[in-house]
């Protein structure tokens, strides 16, 4: 008999490695108090926390927890159904206007994660007969709706605004056509050139979707993301976001000014047949995207913080991701899985958490520790960061 388990083998091995050296499991870091959006306790020591998406910081929000409390009390626990059915409450109404009110559009739908918005969206959308072209970085929750849609994958190399147009031309003009984008791509921190390939994406009659999971509240002068900051938000047809970053608690979404968009409600999947999000939650998120529309102040305060990281860490002699910082995300390229997990267990030692990103998750088979910043860090803890990273690097051998 076949054992289902066999194709997982050589990861199951690569991971035995690196627990026979004593290492701390890098995937299965207990948080045991959340002191502050940018402090925890990790095994008994306060830890700075430099991996979190927490990008505006929102998570202690005074008004956002206050504005939890009095839904769990009025509502309850939960809702117990789909949003089709009897999960539709006030507050999922609420946060859909909230929504619509940030980004100024006309139609705003909420799903129970960001993953299920993805999912959701782009397998109702694109179909059988249909093509996706999209980014080869994309998130895997964009491979997994173009594969639950069954629509023709056609990926084009990473930021190439050439490549995608010559991929545009190569399809039958009368076909159904979804080129899906993310504002910034979540492994490196860069942007993606949306000015340019909306365009192209346009000219050849493509519906576009763009991503901005990780640039909602942050980029932009209203903090809607790259399309905003790019000036070509309007021409855009569908924006998928979500609240585990910016917003600050869980769930997804996708706004959009096409007409015929409220028919998504009966004829998404992920959406019709998941239970809603707990009134808890929507409340907290309806509160805190009000709360960022406001937020220029903290957004400020993030891009200086993201600026003064690149540039330490530059200096210092780690190779990064991107030449210059374009997010809140900076990546540091080590050279291998066991040095980037030698290093990341330095870190976690002198105080500091941060993701390691591993293949195949990664783009080019990279090993990066990934640094995710928030308006709430201080110029002092970036201070910090920066020394600590100095002395892993140094104790790992990976700068000299």
């Amino acid at each position: 008999m076949t054992d289902l388990f066999s194709k997982f083998d050589p990861l199951i091995e690569t991971r035995e490695q690196l627990l026979s050296t004593g290492l701390t499991d890098p995937f299965g870091l207990v948080m045991e108090e959340v002191v502050s959006p940018t402090v925890a306790i990790c095994s008994g020591r306060k830890t700075i926390l430099l991996g979190t998406y927490n990008y505006m910081g929102m998570t202690f929000d005074p008004e956002v927890i206050a504005a939890g409390k009095k839904a769990l009390d009025e509502f309850g626990s939960g809702t117990t159904g789909s949003r089709v059915l009897n999960g539709t409450y006030v507050g999922h109404k609420a946060v859909e206007d909230a929504l619509k009110d940030f980004y100024a559009m006309d139609h705003a739908m909420v799903f129970s994660t960001g993953y299920q918005a993805n999912l959701g969206i782009i397998s109702t959308l694109a179909g059988k007969d249909d093509y996706i072209i999209l980014d080869i970085d994309s998130h895997a929750s964009i491979y997994d709706g173009c594969a639950l849609g069954n629509a023709q994958i056609v990926p084009f190399r990473h930021n190439d605004v050439d490549a995608l147009e010559k991929r545009l031309k190569r399809l039958p003009p009368e076909a159904g056509k979804l080129v899906v984008l993310e504002g910034v791509y979540s492994m490196l921190g860069d942007i993606a050139p949306l000015k340019e390939m909306v365009a192209i994406s346009k000219a050849h009659g493509a519906m576009v979707l763009v991503d901005e999971a990780h640039s909602m509240g942050f980029i932009g002068d209203n903090g809607r993301g790259v399309a905003e900051a790019q000036g070509v938000i309007d021409d855009i047809d569908f924006i998928i976001g979500t609240f585990s970053k910016s917003v600050g608690t869980v769930g997804g979404f996708c706004v959009s000014n096409h007409p015929k968009f409220e028919i998504l409600r009966l004829v998404c999947r992920p959406y019709v047949f998941t239970a809603s999000l707990p009134p808890s939650v929507v409340a907290t998120a309806a509160t805190s995207i009000r709360k960022l529309m406001h937020g220029k102040a903290k957004r400020d305060h993030l891009w200086q913080n993201s600026k003064k990281l690149h540039a330490g860490l530059k200096a210092l002699g780690f190779k990064l991701g991107t030449e210059t910082p374009q997010s809140a995300i900076i990546a540091v390229i080590l050279p291998d899985l066991e040095r980037g997990a030698a290093m990341w267990e330095a870190l976690l030692h002198e105080g500091l958490y941060v993701n390691l990103a591993r293949p195949p998750a990664t783009p080019g088979n990279m090993t990066l520790l990934r640094c995710s910043l928030c308006a709430e860090h201080s110029s002092e803890q970036v201070n910090e960061i920066l020394g600590m990273f100095e002395a892993a690097g140094r104790r790992t051998g990976v700068i000299g």
